[in-house]
């Protein structure tokens, strides 16, 4: 049975939703946006208990994105609903026809998708991108061990398998992909699957799930995301105003969300701030050094933002249990194998460096995000869209991979 709660009142009602028990493979669904009119369901089933984490991917079931509309605008042949490829590389500026090549973007998460190679050989064969297979050396599927013992299959978290490796896909065809699956969907599993990431080889790790913060995140922090040389990602929430972990850690880049339109600017298009995505103080998280904001003593969610907003949502193809194929998704889920893309558009970081701080190193190569608002926090820059960093967005949206390089 699925829970349906207003699109507007997600924020508020998101921190109740992690105390609700919910089967696994099934998901909240929230109704109708009073934007666009879209209704969208959770992937992934609430967490359930301390360490557990839930996927930011949201899926729209009802209704047409403004996404869809400007995709057929854009696309002379007939294409699914929702942005792809063509749209998500023009609106941020990414070199991704000749640029990745070589490099591998690890996506990280939960239980087995057992389709996940044949949907992606669907969403590459449909716009046109080269071939990404076992056979050919640019796809690799391991448990969170580095093995083939994979987990057992979960059709929430197939669908955020597939929302990764079709981002990943669309901002870096060239790119090669590791699909690392977790046992379970805990922290200290989770975390076992990107040090295995790392340890083989992947440069970039994309994390799109969350959970509540805790006193043991200190220790998840050194124990699973301290890689200097590799740029670990990961989705700020789908629940506004708020902060999740391991966006509050220190040693990733929080990758916040927006609503893409077209525009009649000289870009050819406009982000705001999309009011599902998660921002604010880290409770537990030391304020790295190169984050020089000064309304938060600790860390600041998030650090750069893409689309996330599912009434302008990405267009994804899954078919694993209960999916139908061609679907339309939102959340920051969508945004975080965007953003780890796009570090690997720019190159392989250097050995030692802290990824997570190039783009406070070339604020001048992302398009600011200026309007918008994720929640009430007295008017200030950490929930509303402003003229330089805020909350909800970071210090922007790609413009080319500048920004993302040491």
């Amino acid at each position: 049975m699925r829970r349906t709660v207003s699109l507007t009142t997600v924020a508020t009602l998101a921190t109740a939703a992690l105390a609700m028990a919910a089967p696994v493979g099934q998901a909240a669904q929230a109704a109708t946006s009073p934007s666009h009119g879209v209704t969208v369901a959770r992937a992934c089933a609430a967490p359930t208990q301390k360490g557990e984490m839930a996927c930011n991917a949201l899926h729209v079931t009802a209704g047409t994105p403004k996404s869809a509309h400007a995709e057929s605008a854009l696309t002379a042949a007939a294409a699914p609903s929702g942005y792809g490829p063509a749209s998500l590389q023009a609106a941020y500026n990414l070199p991704s026809a000749s640029a990745g090549s070589g490099q591998t973007v690890a996506i990280v998460d939960a239980y087995d998708d057992p389709n996940a190679e044949a949907d992606l050989a669907v969403y590459r064969s449909q716009y046109g991108l080269p071939a990404c297979t076992t056979a050919n050396g640019c796809f690799k599927k391991v448990d969170q061990n580095g093995s083939t013992s994979y987990p057992r299959g979960d059709s929430g978290w197939a669908e955020e398998i597939s929302l990764d490796l079709d981002m990943v896909s669309a901002a870096c065809p060239n790119c090669k992909i590791l699909l690392v699956e977790s046992s379970s969907a805990t922290m200290t599993n989770l975390g076992t699957a990107v040090n295995t990431a790392v340890r083989l080889g992947a440069k970039f790790v994309s994390n799109s799930y969350g959970g509540s913060e805790s006193s043991s995140d200190a220790t998840y922090d050194s124990t699973y995301f301290n890689h200097p040389g590799v740029a670990i990602t990961v989705s700020s929430g789908d629940n506004g105003y708020g902060v999740e972990y391991p966006a509050a850690s220190k040693y990733v880049t929080a990758v916040g969300g927006t609503s893409l339109t077209t525009s009649s600017n000289t870009r050819g298009w406009t982000d705001t701030v999309w009011s599902g995505a998660g921002s604010g103080c880290a409770t537990y998280d030391a304020k790295p050094s190169w984050q020089k904001d000064t309304g938060c003593a600790n860390r600041t969610v998030a650090d750069v933002s893409a689309v996330a907003d599912p009434n302008t949502g990405v267009a994804v193809y899954d078919s694993y249990r209960s999916a139908t194929g061609w679907m339309v998704f939102g959340g920051t889920s969508a945004s975080a194998p965007l953003i780890a893309a796009t570090y690997a558009l720019g190159g392989a970081p250097s050995s030692g460096s802290s990824p997570a701080s190039f783009p406070y190193a070339h604020t001048s190569a992302l398009y600011d995000v200026t309007s918008g608002s994720n929640g009430s926090c007295g008017g200030s820059y950490l929930c509303t869209g402003t003229t330089g960093y805020d909350g909800p967005t970071g210090l922007g949206v790609p413009n080319g991979t500048a920004a993302f390089t040491g």
